[in-house]
């Protein structure tokens, strides 16, 4: 059943990623829905249980590591509160499937510091509701969940009645219409069970779908996979081989036995001695570990005090280079582990998904020679878009930089790799995105020390908090100073509109130009100097303020420095600064700082 409900959402993440109500080329609640449940799908294809409490508890752990912006995040959060109500259980009745979706949706809007009415947590409400009002009509699993997805489907309909903004530009709730399409995967798998796929059971043949919307365009993905790997393999010819400083690249299971107790902490410290790229996933009596090391042996010695070791790969990192720079022919890649004596199956502890994603970034960060630190007081992590603005964050003092933003959301476990990665006591996360915020509270919750999440909206305002910023300073002072410095900071952005709408009162045609402030479109126009203009004017109220422009991809140079001599003649008392920031979509981001 979630299999099927996760491939039908597949099918339609393009189309519920159209349902965006501004027309910008960013819309991703289709992608970060999808990706998230196919995080929660490959764990619970990695962890098979016939127990529904289990098999409930696998998915919503795997969900929740793989929560991608706030669509995701709640839709973590409703199987969470599914899997509370279910834990222990063997089979679901009728009545419990009714009160763990009910369960979910009280765990999901506790999640959400302001819900918001006509959105995938109104359509998750009313469908659990009407569930539990004829939980008793019916024993059929089947015919019951038909009727929560047409209460949802219902529900979505009537979105554009209870939140304006969509009725303005004629869609339905984009996350809504994601709930519905799993919904709706759920009862054409389990009619089609109950029917032995009969061409005549309900849901059989084809499905539907409950909301208008335009065409959506094709993703980018595969450029991005190719210029990625174009990237890695250049970067691998510019390292020496013997510059690896920690080659044993090891990875095992610790089976607990209660000899000693198993303390994270004591652990990791011992593995730090002579190792990096550290990490340790409990899940019950099952501890996995990854390092890399220069004495696998005392790593071995430290594991085996407290239980059972297992799943041994012990690989040579600098075998594996040498072979990237010069493979042999016909040979197997050294980079690829194998398990050639079935180790995984026959343990019966099998891989851990979120550790291969969390190897692969700590292999992609690994410093060519051993460092020795001592624990900072402070460390940052930001979300960013475009190597300017990497380069713009890292001068102004930020450690880890996580490349996401609009149109491709970090998940929770992106977050938490970052920040475990810190020796630091205390981190500070910049989100700089509004759909992101979420998922790193979820990411601070989860993680192993002290985090603030500044609440950034945008690239101008995580600027301006690292601006506020100051090292000796206590955690509560600098939170302060951030908060108060996000205030004063005006954000614009401007983009290609994707299709005719009308919106804030402003005509606006596909193709065109929009000026964004914050989140109000104030000017649509043929040309991007006229749109970045009017938007300017509406961010100078006084005249006297700084101005920062953010040039991105699709930027031309004289329209910025035609920008900047219009602002200089324009606004003389305004203080302006060009950077190349060199996001996507967004030809130019603007800070505008107020006056105190």
């Amino acid at each position: 059943m979630v299999l099927a409900g996760a491939e039908r959402l597949s099918q339609q993440a393009e189309l519920i990623n159209a349902l965006n109500v501004f027309p910008v080329p960013d819309g991703d609640t289709g992608t970060n829905m999808n990706l998230t449940m196919t995080a929660g799908v490959a764990e619970l294809k990695n962890k098979p249980s016939p127990d529904i409490g289990r098999a409930a508890e696998v998915l919503s752990k795997g969900l929740l590591m793989g929560a991608r912006g706030n669509s995701g995040v709640i839709l973590s959060q409703l199987f969470r509160g599914f899997a509370r109500a279910v834990a222990g259980q063997r089979e679901i009745t009728v009545p419990l499937f009714a009160a763990a979706l009910r369960q979910g949706v009280d765990t999901a809007y506790k999640a959400v510091v302001k819900p918001v009415e006509g959105t995938i947590l109104t359509v998750a409400r009313e469908a659990a509701k009407h569930g539990e009002s004829i939980a008793r009509r019916t024993e059929d699993i089947a015919e019951w969940m038909g009727e929560v997805h047409d209460k949802a489907a219902e529900t979505l309909a009537r979105t554009p009645d209870m939140l304006p903004v969509l009725k303005q530009v004629g869609v339905v709730d984009s996350g809504g219409q994601g709930l519905v399409c799993i919904y709706e995967g759920f009862v054409h798998y389990l009619m089609n069970a109950e029917m032995r796929g009969a061409a005549s059971a309900p849901y059989a043949s084809g499905w539907t779908t409950y909301a208008p919307v335009a065409s959506a365009s094709s993703s980018p993905a595969s450029a991005h996979v190719t210029a990625a790997a174009a990237a890695h393999a250049s970067a691998q010819s510019r390292i020496a081989t013997e510059s690896i400083q920690f080659p044993y690249d090891m990875e095992f299971f610790i089976r607990l036995q209660g000899r000693t107790a198993f303390s994270e902490t004591s652990f990791r410290k011992a593995l730090e001695r002579d190792g990096d790229s550290i990490i340790l996933i409990a899940d019950g009596d099952i501890v996995k570990v990854h390092v890399h090391s220069r004495r696998p042996g005392d790593v071995l010695n430290a594991a085996v005090a407290y239980g059972e070791l297992t799943n041994f790969h012990i690989l040579n990192m600098r075998d594996q280079h040498r072979e990237l720079l010069h493979p042999a022919s016909g040979a197997e890649p050294a980079g690829e582990t194998s398990d050639p004596m079935g180790l995984e199956a026959a343990s019966g502890i099998p891989d851990m998904p979120e550790l291969r994603a969390a190897e692969a970034a700590s292999q992609a960060v690994e410093p060519a020679h051993p460092v020795a630190f001592e624990m900072a007081d402070y460390g940052v992590v930001a979300v960013s878009v475009g190597a300017g603005n990497d380069e713009l964050f890292r001068s102004l003092g930020v450690d880890a930089i996580i490349s996401g933003g609009q149109s491709m959301n970090p998940s929770t476990e992106d977050l938490v790799q970052a920040i475990s990665s810190l020796a630091a006591d205390h981190i500070f996360v910049l989100p700089n995105n509004s759909n992101i915020l979420m998922a790193a509270k979820q990411a601070q919750e989860l993680a192993d020390r002290p985090v603030t999440v500044v609440p950034t909206r945008s690239i101008p305002q995580g600027l301006a908090a690292m601006l506020a910023f100051q090292e000796e300073q206590p955690a509560s002072v600098n939170e302060d100073r951030m908060l108060r410095a996000i205030d004063r900071v005006l954000t614009g952005s401007i983009t290609r509109a994707v299709r005719d709408t009308v919106m804030d009162g402003i005509d606006i045609r596909g193709g065109e130009y929009i000026g964004i402030l914050d989140k109000q479109i104030v000017s649509s126009e043929t040309t991007v100097m006229a749109a970045a203009q009017g938007l300017l004017e509406r961010m100078l109220a006084s005249g006297d303020e700084t101005v920062m422009l953010l040039s991105g991809e699709g930027a031309e140079e004289s329209d910025t420095a035609g920008l900047a001599a219009w602002l200089a003649e324009a606004y003389p008392d305004a203080e302006v600064e060009r950077h190349e920031g060199g996001q996507h979509l967004y030809p130019y981001l603007i800070m505008v700082e107020k006056s105190d």
